[in-house]
């Protein structure tokens, strides 16, 4: 696998858009866990609540059951209690409920807010990079597997533009035809050239 140009201008802005992409892929995630830690933070209130009410509910239902044992006063004093005690159950469940709504709202803004540009950055960045290693890749194994100058110079003239073909020679196809070895070794160098692979050959 070939990560990079062997070309020196063409490699300084791969490994700059590399580390300038991997920089905002990195804020993007600590914006998006920030976010998510603020958002969560908020859920604190809900936990009070929930304390709140399962305190008040247990100490209702002490009161009740403390009274209904009482003689004389008889079992229906415990029935205002009672009544409290899942006002306080109410609250505690209200509690509850606020913490997973905020959790659910701080995981999907977390997510959401870091998501959506890093696929964006992903798209931009790292599909031509992974396009560009798989070309240099078959470059590479074209040069290894012994192909000459000839077959390169042959995929330059089916690959490269017709414009850049023409400032190596007008008639390239052919100076090719002809085994012309200055014009086809340049053909052979414009296309491993346009892949990131220096012609060694």
């Amino acid at each position: 696998m070939k990560l990079y140009s062997d070309f020196g201008p063409r490699r300084a802005r791969q490994v700059f858009a590399d580390v300038i992409s991997l920089a905002f892929i990195t804020g993007w995630v600590w914006l998006g866990v920030t976010i998510h830690r603020l958002i969560t933070e908020l859920a604190t209130y809900g936990k009070q609540m929930e304390d709140a009410g399962a305190g008040f509910r247990v100490a209702m239902t002490e009161v009740g059951d403390n009274l209904e044992g009482v003689p004389f006063i008889g079992s229906t004093v415990g029935v205002p209690f009672d009544s409290a005690s899942g006002a306080g159950g109410a609250l505690e469940e209200a509690g509850q409920s606020q913490q997973e709504l905020i959790q659910q709202l701080a995981l999907t803004l977390g997510v959401g807010i870091a998501a959506l540009p890093i696929v964006m950055i992903l798209v931009l960045w790292l599909v031509p990079r992974a396009r560009f290693v798989r070309r240099a890749g078959r470059a590479k194994a074209l040069v290894r597997a012994g192909a000459g100058i000839d077959l390169l110079a042959l995929r330059a003239l089916t690959n490269q533009k017709v414009t850049t073909i023409a400032k190596v020679n007008v008639d390239a196809m052919g100076a090719w035809r002809r085994g012309d070895g200055a014009v086809m070794r340049k053909l052979a160098a414009l296309e491993l050239e346009s892949s990131g692979i220096r012609l060694r050959v």
